[in-house]
């Protein structure tokens, strides 16, 4: 057998790992490249939405510069003299804090009195707003005059230093908006342009604006190149308006920037993977409305793929686990295999053992096992068609011996808490009447005693006779009760021909309040106090007769096994039920007993007064009526007891 199971364990284990492990192998290239995938694409429309909505907050920043100077235009063109150009150039720079200076500048001897030069020209110092007027200042060459002079139209012109003429310091470095102002011949219907008016932001408050943005990765940043590739923002501030992004590309070795810089310069949008840096980065890079500029966005390859470098360890551990996989998988195949042989040595050898229930199934496997199996099993049901009258036989035996056994017990039972009833009866009648007689006797000879004595005085004393009818009604009321108790439990008594008719309006305050004076009835130096929630027109609709008997035993037991001080009934009521509840200070009933209350007879003391009938009888009136009641097993001074009735 073992010889078999090796063999088939072999060949079925090779088979099967020769199938799997290229299945295994494709599947786990496609997840590594899926993953690849979609991390590369996630950051692509990471780096997209991130790079637009910078965008948009640069846009922004440069229209509110483009919008002031539109503002003011007509406003210079209606009245181009110069104290309007110097109002309105301070008012332009005092009203928007993103522009940092302005120049309204005019064409040559626009104003004859200034000569050739007249230029106004407002800086904001932070606290202090001042204008100027050049009328030495060379500016028909700046860009920012000749461009919109020459073009005849509003626009952008790169980053300049008023105060160096070479190299550009990166925190005095400005952008100009420019735009031509004309003066209009109504009469003859022509426009000439009269001068320049122009608006500078700071490079480093655009900078700062672009900085406070949260990047998406630790080494990402953006840059901002201009037509011709000078960087106007970078992080290598060694490059700023100094270097281009094709100075230290080697044609050679970093294509990749020179064809990035190519789309950048030539106002085109789009993402690419470069080599920056000695490592490779995803830049996405889009031009800047209204200028010559180009946006980019940079972030490092690695730390976009660094949750796919932390998958090495996840497909490592997929490995392991595929192999393992892989190993159980042949286990499971090769035991599934060879099971019928297994199942069936092993029922052979229970049959041999005695075990003569152990069916063989058959099985639908046409080899050599299979019908081995099917022999087998055709031998078995021939026997046991034999042992199954055998069988049936004994069963019925056992069966009628297990009903005589369970027939002796309830008889044995019966007869056992019958005579635990008639005990506790004749007990419970005879203390009572052993009292009476003795109260008789005494009664009797205390009589005659004064019946002797001399003439005119009281036979018996007011307070002892009143003591001696309070026992003797008190007996009489707890033989009464026993009685009544006995007829109640009794399964033909009248009890059962009514616990269902729940026709009677019972007022609950009058319910409770009856059933304490009728407690304290009985048990004169009791003292049961009465709380109520409800007002007092509250009906139900229940027995009357039912009811009251179980609110009267509750009370009366709290009387009885307590002080009788500190006897307490609560009303009070639920959205659809009303509570009766019953307090006492009394030893209460131990938790792991109070089930056992619910048992008729059942008494936790055998030597105590009563039948074990107060509490059962009390629950099954309670159960009949609809209600429920309920020992608070949280309440340790004590026994509380509530009956919960529904409305």
């Amino acid at each position: 057998m073992s010889k078999i199971q090796q063999k088939l364990s072999r060949k079925l284990s090779l088979a099967i790992i020769l199938m799997a492990i290229p299945i295994f192998v494709l599947s786990l290239g496609l997840f590594i490249w899926q993953a690849r995938y979609l991390i590369s694409q996630e950051a692509i429309e990471r780096t997209n939405s991130l790079l637009n909505m910078t965008m948009l907050r640069v846009r922004n920043y440069m229209s509110t510069i483009e919008t002031s100077t539109n503002t003011y235009v007509w406003l210079l063109e209606e009245n181009f003299t110069p104290d309007s150009l110097e109002a309105v150039s301070h008012r332009i720079v005092k009203r928007n804090p993103n522009i940092i200076s302005c120049s309204v500048s005019a064409e040559p001897y626009m104003f004859l009195q200034s000569g050739r030069y007249f230029s106004v020209y407002t800086k904001n110092e932070g606290d202090t707003i001042f204008s100027v007027r050049e009328t030495e200042f060379d500016y028909f060459g700046k860009a920012w005059y000749r461009e919109p002079v020459y073009t005849g139209k509003a626009c952008w012109v790169d980053p300049f230093s008023d105060y160096t003429e070479t190299a550009i310091d990166p925190n005095e470095a400005i952008a100009s908006y420019c735009r031509p102002l004309y003066l209009r011949n109504k009469e003859k219907g022509v426009s000439t342009i009269a001068g320049v008016i122009a608006t500078d932001l700071s490079f480093r408050h655009l900078s700062n604006t672009i900085g406070d943005i949260e990047l998406p990765y630790p080494h990402a940043y953006f840059m901002l190149l201009g037509d011709n590739g000078r960087f106007f923002i970078h992080p290598d501030s060694m490059s700023l308006f100094r270097k281009t992004i094709f100075n230290d590309a080697d044609p050679s070795k970093n294509a990749d920037i020179i064809a990035l810089g190519h789309e950048m310069t030539g106002g085109k949008q789009g993402t690419m993977h470069v080599e920056m840096g000695g490592r490779l980065c995803h830049v996405c890079y889009s031009p800047v409305t209204g200028t010559n500029w180009s946006l980019a966005l940079v972030c490092p390859e690695s730390e976009i793929l660094s949750s796919f470098n932390h998958l090495g360890y996840i497909i490592i551990a997929v490995i392991i686990i595929g192999l393992l996989l892989i190993m159980w998988l042949c286990n499971r195949v090769v035991r599934q295999t060879i099971r019928p042989l297994h199942k069936l040595l092993d029922s052979s050898r229970q049959i041999a053992d005695g075990n003569y229930d152990t069916v063989i199934p058959r099985s639908n496997r046409n080899d050599v096992i299979g019908q081995l199996q099917n022999s087998f099993s055709a031998m078995q049901q021939s026997l046991q068609k034999y042992m199954g009258s055998m069988q049936h036989a004994t069963d019925k035996l056992s069966q009628r011996t297990e009903e005589q056994v369970e027939d002796m017990k309830a008889t044995e039972i019966a007869v056992k808490r019958k005579s635990t009833l008639v005990q506790n009866v004749m007990h419970q009648i005879r203390t009572p009447l052993n009292i009476i007689l003795g109260f008789t006797e005494v009664l009797y000879s205390h009589l005659k005693i004064r019946f002797n004595s001399t003439a005119g005085q009281t036979l018996i004393p007011e307070s002892e006779l009143n003591k001696i009818t309070g026992i003797m009604k008190h007996n009489t009321y707890h033989l009464n009760r026993m009685v009544l108790m006995l007829y109640d439990s009794s399964e033909a008594g009248a009890a059962d021909t009514s616990v269902y008719q729940r026709t009677d309006e019972v007022y609950c305050n009058a319910l409770a309040r009856e059933c304490i004076d009728h407690t304290q009835s009985h048990f004169p130096g009791s003292e049961v106090s009465f709380v109520t929630d409800l007002p007092e027109g509250e009906q139900i609709l229940t027995n009357y007769l039912y009811l009251m008997r179980s609110l009267r035993e509750l009370i009366y037991n709290a009387a009885k096994y307590s002080d009788g001080k500190h006897v307490v009934v609560h009303v009070s009521q639920t959205e659809n039920s009303v509570c009766f509840t019953v307090e006492d200070t009394g030893p209460g009933l131990p938790e792991e007993s109070q089930d056992l209350q619910y048992d008729l007879f059942t008494k936790l003391d055998e030597d105590s007064e009563g039948l074990g009938l107060g509490l059962p009888l009390t629950h099954r009136h309670v159960q009949n009526l609809g209600g429920k009641m309920v020992f608070d097993k949280d309440y340790h001074k004590g026994c509380r007891v509530t009956i919960e009735m529904p409305k």
